[in-house]
């Protein structure tokens, strides 16, 4: 299973903040992945031209199966995560990570029918403040649709914004979860035409295996979006991916 994890800026470049979801598009065409865990993305907001950005994506790439979490509203529109998928997805559930009066952030779970047998994945974007990825962390990990299918191998994928890498050994190792971007220094990407912090990670359990791990430096990759995309080639149950 090939799983692409990106923050795509609502499809804006970092550098020339223009909108051009084509670039987002052409991006993840060329990597061809069977799970997308895409972060920012815009629906009916007048700086994306109004584009249901989860339709136009879908449509575009080809991926019949897809969920949406809204989780920012602006005053007109507004923007979340999204999954799509190659593979069925046999079930979803959506989970709010919002602290207080913090920005709303969310999390998606979905159990994906992949040819080694099904996976959980769960996407995600965190919290800009050290104590409130530190909640947001426990707050998923002690969470009733983690715990019922941690039978399942398992990848938490996103944005974590976590600067300081921080979580891996706080939260995630005690819970049994690998850090699947490691060391931090080799997966840079952010801010994508200059790239210093390892913000966008994954963590596994269970029967996963990643055989190969990279973040996405091309012209195109620094141009389309302030992030750069995490690209992971991963063995479900020992199953390698198809060639």
């Amino acid at each position: 299973m090939r799983l692409l994890t990106w923050n795509i800026h609502k499809g804006i470049g970092g550098r020339d903040r223009r909108y051009r979801l084509e670039r987002i598009v052409d991006v993840i065409t060329e990597q061809a992945p069977d799970v997308l865990c895409l972060q920012e993305v815009d629906s009916g907001v007048p700086r994306s031209s109004l584009d249901h950005q989860p339709e136009v994506l879908a449509e575009r790439l080809q991926m019949p199966y897809s969920v949406y979490q809204r989780n920012v509203d602006v005053r007109e529109g507004g923007y979340g995560n999204l999954i799509l998928s190659r593979f069925p997805l046999t079930w979803q559930h959506d989970m709010s990570l919002r602290l207080k009066w913090r920005k709303p952030r969310g999390a998606q779970f979905c159990v994906v029918q992949a040819p080694g047998g099904e996976v959980l994945v769960v996407n995600w974007h965190l919290g800009l403040a050290e104590a409130e990825r530190q909640w947001q962390v426990k707050t998923l990990l002690e969470s009733e649709p983690l715990s019922a299918y941690a039978h399942l191998p398992t990848i938490i994928a996103g944005d974590t914004n976590d600067w300081r890498d921080q979580l891996q050994q706080a939260r995630f190792a005690p819970a049994g979860f690998t850090c699947a971007t490691s060391p931090a220094k080799d997966f840079r990407s952010f801010p994508a035409y200059l790239p210093l912090g390892a913000l966008d990670k994954a963590f596994i359990r269970g029967e996963l295996t990643v055989v190969a791990a990279q973040v996405i430096k091309n012209l195109l990759t620094r141009d389309a979006s302030d992030h750069l995309p995490l690209v992971l080639e991963m063995a479900v149950n020992g199953r390698s991916p198809a060639k």
